[in-house]
């Protein structure tokens, strides 16, 4: 019989190596199962986020602008590259240098803190227990005290445009391309759209994304979403909405892409199409139907604001339940259920998750929407500051977009923060931190912010909520 673990994770990406190194760190005996494997068989930790997903792609967004940046935009500066040229297979060698380093730093974090790493597919099955899958169809039963399944998430793929991994691409094989392609089609206008557009754009490709929904960025503040996609349009992406693919084939080397938009039908070539149409929870084959786990009606493990399952010491985190498919998430969650399994009395807010889209400027979002706010009767008010008026934003010629902060029209509460900008990412982390502890607009407005800095755009904003901002002038409030 094999060792009995006090807890037994599925999954090694952000959720589950967190997980992982918190419950060993609390003093428990604790594995990890991971079915991916370098190309040298050997196991491969920090899932999708360190491979294929928020860290390859962070790293072609900052090489893809430093290129730009050196090709467009230095001369203001006074400062002159002739014939800026991109070495693809070098920025790739980058990215994978990164997620080499990355990864190998997860498996000494596993060694300082204990955790074994057990390498294979993991599946729950009745009596609490794993049962393990190497790559040579050998299984073991792993008994264990406690489970968590964090399997993670795997890109939606659609029958029109049904893969071939050369022409017809999904978002991974978008980050191992060796050239730039000429003209670059994209179906999905989400945030994984965006990045990989942004990316092959300031490169030099002709990109064109086809969005099936009539609105763009739905979940995103409105007036940032419109703000955002006319910044995105200059910069050349053409984004069409209400654009809905119903075939894609290859055809002498290029890919013929049909759609339909506004009653019409219409049709594309490119030279390369990439699926961004969103990720779903890999829940096939990750349990047997006794062991007490069940999902709901969009394919995620059931739990409860816990992330307890239906079975008793079994937990999910991560992408593979509900919320936002977000690693932080999943890796807050992982630290919650590893301090509960350890008897500590953990929660989480899920009320204050920031959500971040890479494109540049940034776009980043925390709290209520204004949009929500009216659906919900809620009666709020909103202070606006544009980066135009910011003197650290012009000094860096980064002055596009603006911070919008929301706040109850009683309590003064802050409700929302919502930012297009440059350092969107960072900066509506400092609202988090603020509405964590409950703040007022009037608190931020009432806090010294370091001039010049971009973060006086937030303080600006949290001023105009009462019409009190310094440096624009003041918009009149509505009775």
């Amino acid at each position: 019989m094999s060792e009995k673990y006090d807890v037994v994770i599925i999954g090694a990406g952000p959720a589950g190596y967190v997980a992982a190194i918190k419950a060993a760190q609390l003093g428990l005996n604790t594995a990890c199962v991971e079915q991916w494997l370098d190309d040298k068989g050997k196991i491969l930790l920090g899932g999708t986020c360190l491979n294929v997903g928020c860290i390859p792609s962070k790293a072609l967004l900052d090489s893809s602008y430093k290129f730009a940046e050196a090709r467009d935009h230095l001369g203001v500066h006074g400062i002159s590259v002739e014939a800026a040229t991109i070495n693809v297979p070098a920025m790739i060698a980058r990215k994978d240098n990164i997620v080499k380093q990355l990864t190998g730093g997860i498996a000494g974090l596993f060694q300082h803190n204990g955790v074994t790493a057990i390498s294979g597919t993991g599946k729950v099955i009745a009596g609490a227990k794993v049962e393990v899958t190497d790559k040579d169809g050998n299984v073991q039963i792993i008994e264990a005290a406690n489970i968590i399944v964090a399997a993670g998430s795997v890109p939606v793929h659609i029958p029109p445009a049904p893969l071939d991994n050369e022409y017809i691409i999904d978002s991974t094989g978008a980050l191992d391309l060796t050239e730039v392609p000429g003209r670059l089609g994209i179906i999905g206008a989400g945030v994984i759209g965006l990045e990989l557009g942004s990316v092959w754009g300031r490169l030099g490709s002709d990109v064109v994304m086809l969005e099936a929904l009539e609105e763009f960025l739905p979940l995103v503040d409105a007036q940032i979403a419109k703000e955002a996609a006319k910044i995105l349009k200059k910069q050349g992406l053409d984004i069409r909405l209400g654009a809905r693919v119903t075939n894609a084939e290859v055809k002498d080397g290029a890919v013929e892409v049909s759609y339909s938009s506004a009653g019409s039908e219409h049709v594309e070539t490119f030279d390369k199409l990439i699926v961004a149409v969103g990720r779903r929870p890999r829940s096939e084959e990750l349990f047997t139907t006794d062991s007490g786990l069940t999902l709901d009606e969009r394919g995620y493990i059931y739990v409860n604001d816990f992330c307890e399952t239906e079975a008793p010491h079994v937990y999910a985190i991560g992408d593979i339940v509900r919320g936002p498919m977000l690693a932080h998430k999943g890796s807050e969650e992982g630290v919650m259920v590893a301090e509960r399994i350890a008897g500590k009395q953990a929660q989480m807010n899920y009320d204050y998750i920031p959500g971040v889209i890479y494109t540049h400027p940034e776009v980043a979002g925390v709290g209520q929407t204004e949009q929500a706010l009216k659906a919900n009767g809620i009666d709020y008010k909103v202070g606006i500051f544009p980066f135009a008026a910011s003197g650290r934003a012009l000094a860096s010629s980064e002055a596009e977009g603006m911070v919008k902060l929301i706040a109850h029209a009683e309590t003064d509460r802050i409700l929302g923060c919502h930012i297009v900008g440059p350092g969107a990412a960072d900066l509506v982390q400092e609202v988090v931190i603020a509405m964590e502890f409950g703040s007022s607009a009037e608190d931020l407005a009432l806090t010294v912010f370091a001039h010049p800095t971009l973060s006086e755009a937030v303080h600006e904003a949290a001023l105009a909520v009462d019409g009190h901002a310094i440096h624009i002038a003041n918009r009149k409030k509505r009775k």
